[in-house]
């Protein structure tokens, strides 16, 4: 427990590291005590930097610290309950049915969504879009499992309703004009600048309402490490806890999805960092490790993405798998390794 907690500590001072550099570090070359100064509520001499700083770079990092956090505890769970080491929440089809809903809107709606008198365009639309596409699977998933009860066989309806929805979403894309797809492609390759300061707010609320809800399973997940026989016997009901957790994962998926894009990897591949510095399957340890190991590699995948100068930013999803992919490599080999020495 104590190395959890010291664990806990410094990963924090870095998340707190990482984000202070994620407010320095751009396109525009700003002094640091112009930042300083802007954060503390000063007026700048350059209105400009004012502006990237507050509306900009502070934003973008918030969003990038609680995405990271939402993706990687989503992870976290969906492994433990599903006792799979590639459970994540880009398996479930929540990322693809809030693409789906996007792909709609761009490719067939032309980028509103109107009923009546009532019109939404733009990024609001696409908003909506993604989290309903997002919150609707949820619900098929959340309606399978109350009949399928074998947790592998849900994971494959999973991965079906995934499939299904990228069949769609190339069907939309091959009928789509050259505008639309382009659209497409630019929002499909994930963004944590999607959050603005006026959004802010709700962003924060629903994704610490999610992860609070998160804490509260730390400890049927830890029944459940032992089997779903034992957690029954320890009085946890074991169906009623697989529903809210995949609720509650619903929910921070569609969420970071809405305002930011398919993530790629961060959901997937921080609960195994956290898992191999910490050493240690406990949820009580693990839980907030996961937490803060997601929000630094969010907040490092962000500052990854900012190229030296002036010559922009390359796209979320180009620097993501750079960082998770080895580690998924790393446990199937650890994994095939451990299992042809028990065989032996």
């Amino acid at each position: 427990m104590k190395k959890g907690v010291l664990f806990c500590v410094l990963m924090g001072l870095l998340v707190v590291f990482l984000f202070a550099i994620n407010l320095l570090v751009g396109a525009v070359d700003i002094p640091w005590n112009e930042v300083v100064n802007i954060l503390m509520g000063n007026e700048s001499e350059h209105l400009s930097w004012q502006y990237i700083v507050l509306q900009s770079r502070l934003p973008q990092a918030i969003t990038a610290m609680l995405c990271g956090a939402s993706l990687a505890v989503s992870g976290l769970m969906l492994q433990t309950a599903f006792h799979n080491p590639l459970a994540g929440p880009s398996v479930f089809g929540i990322n693809s049915g809030a693409s789906l809903g996007v792909a709609l809107v761009m490719l067939f709606l032309g980028g509103s969504i109107t009923t009546g008198s009532f019109s939404l365009t733009g990024f609001f639309a696409i908003l909506v879009a993604a989290f309903v596409g997002a919150m609707l699977v949820m619900l098929l998933i959340l309606l399978f499992a109350t009949v399928v009860k074998n947790n592998v066989m849900l994971l494959i309806v999973g991965i079906m309703i995934g499939y299904i929805t990228s069949s769609a979403i190339s069907l939309l894309n091959f009928f789509a004009t050259e505008e639309g797809v382009q659209s497409y492609m630019v929002w499909g390759l994930g963004n944590f600048g999607g959050v603005s300061m006026e959004q802010m707010p709700y962003f924060v609320a629903i994704s610490f309402i999610g992860l609070f809800a998160s804490v509260l399973l730390i400890k049927p997940l830890n029944a459940m490490l032992l089997g779903e026989a034992y957690a029954e016997n320890l009085g946890f009901n074991t169906l009623r806890v697989r529903n809210y957790l995949l609720f509650v994962t619903g929910i921070l998926t569609a969420t970071t999805t809405a305002f930011c894009g398919p993530v790629a990897f961060i959901g997937l591949a921080v609960p195994h960092i956290a898992r191999m510095l910490l050493g240690t399957e406990n949820h009580q340890s693990l839980m907030p490790a996961t937490i803060v190991t997601g929000a630094a590699v969010a907040l490092l995948a962000n500052l990854l993405c900012v190229l030296p100068g002036d010559k922009g930013i390359i796209p979320l999803n180009a620097v993501t798998p750079i960082i998770g992919a080895p580690v998924i490599i790393y446990v199937i080999a650890h994994q095939r390794r451990n299992a042809t020495s028990d065989s032996l």
